[in-house]
């Protein structure tokens, strides 16, 4: 029993991040190596589904602790973050416009069917009244299927319900109760590398390295869109808040949070780390709490990305001529689609149907470039889904620095 607490302690004591790369390049080797071992993938996908399991039960339990104990000062960090988080979003879509306009892609489509003209309104319609019922969903189903937007709308209800109502000694049984979940994910989040050691295994051995050559020229666009974004403009939206140098920060946020999401393709499934990164940064645990999983919501910058590349690569090689306005219009559908992408791996691929349609492309025709995303999904959700969760974190820590620094200077 005392050999396996040493070799225990002796694994914890090793940095969580240099443990998670000794698991990446073992896993990339057994991949490329000994790939008819499959059933080392199955470590991958039970990670992840542990993940998947308890996050919507923290988030849950997180979120309605966090408004039941919440003090002042709350909605004026609510609204700049969010405010953060569309604006980031939509400067997202932007620039994958301009990088699809000066580095067009073709893809190769089966049925090369003519678009006729189309408003689309019906299918940015769907995606609201989608978003709309979805929130007002049963809460324990909610949980069950993971579903974020009703998990927020009813644990702020009862939150808000416990604030007002309960007495003090319920409302620390429910932040207790928040602690008991914490530290069954710090024990989920310690088995990590051995997860992303499956996860590696199974995509270097079923993918190998071809899909670098076979979709070079999307990806390249792809993750250069949502490279700028993560390098240049999230940086500079926090310097202009805060009037420092964002990047350590940044690189802060990147390593803890975004190398993991990268392997774990699932903001829904990161939030746990997120919500251990930002307690790392000493961050207001009221705020995060929200925070964390709001973003995983509506902070989608590289599913803007996605949505915007794919949309304007169809309609390119369908030959449909898309002017600047009308590429700048499909950036804010866009930004709102991105907004109610799924927090699970593929997401926002679903969505590229609805952005088509908007330039009259059969949903036929957009479903095959779906087909061709979820085929570089390998390395394109991975990317997009460190940028959107590492993004999370930093905006998060951003807007909380931001209004200490004006309490600070208006000595509140």
């Amino acid at each position: 029993m005392n050999i396996i607490k040493k070799a225990i302690n002796k694994y914890l004591s090793v940095s969580l991040v240099i443990r998670i790369l000794i698991a990446l390049v073992i896993g990339a080797l057994l991949g490329l190596l000994l790939p008819q071992w499959t059933g080392i993938s199955i470590l991958g996908r039970m990670f992840v589904n542990a993940l998947k399991g308890i996050a919507p039960v923290l988030v849950a339990v997180l979120v309605i602790s966090s408004v039941a104990k919440a003090g002042r000062g709350m909605g004026r960090r609510f609204s700049l973050l969010i405010s953060i988080y569309l604006l980031s979003t939509f400067i997202a879509a932007v620039c994958a416009v301009v990088g699809s306009t000066f580095f067009p892609v073709s893809l190769q489509l089966d049925q090369m069917a003519e678009a006729t003209p189309s408003s689309g309104a019906g299918s940015l319609s769907e995606v609201f009244t989608n978003l709309l019922t979805s929130m007002v969903s049963n809460p324990i189903a909610a949980i069950a299927q993971a579903n974020y937007i009703a998990i927020l709308f009813w644990s702020i209800i009862l939150g808000v319900a416990l604030k007002t109502t309960a007495s003090k000694s319920t409302v620390q049984v429910v932040h207790d109760l928040s602690d008991v979940v914490s530290r069954v994910v710090k024990w989920v989040i310690q088995l990590a590398p051995f997860g992303i050691l499956g996860l590696v295994f199974a995509t270097v051995s079923e993918n190998g390295l071809s899909i670098f050559t076979t979709y070079g020229h999307l990806l390249a666009l792809l993750v250069g869109c949502m490279l700028v974004n993560a390098f240049v403009f999230n940086p500079l939206l926090s310097f202009l808040l805060l009037r420092r140098n964002p990047y350590p920060l940044l690189f802060t946020c990147l390593k803890e949070s975004g190398l993991q999401a990268f392997f774990t393709r699932s903001s829904a499934a990161n939030i746990p780390i997120n919500m251990a990164l930002c307690k790392k940064l000493g961050l207001d645990e009221e705020f995060y709490s929200v925070s964390i999983p709001l973003g995983a919501t509506i902070n989608m910058d590289g599913a803007a990305v996605t949505i915007t590349v794919f949309s304007l690569a169809v309609a390119h090689t369908l030959g449909i001529e898309v002017s600047f306005g009308a590429a700048l219009f499909l950036g804010v559908v866009a930004t709102l689609g991105a907004c109610g992408a799924s927090g699970v791996a593929g997401g926002s691929l679903l969505l590229v149907p609805m952005a088509c349609s908007f330039f009259g492309i059969p949903n036929d025709v957009a479903m095959q470039a779906v087909a061709i995303g979820f085929i570089v999904g390998v390395v394109q959700d991975s990317v997009e889904t460190a940028l959107n969760s590492s993004g999370d974190a930093f905006f998060t820590a951003t807007a909380e620095y931001y209004d200490r620094k004006q309490s600070m200077k208006h000595g509140i």
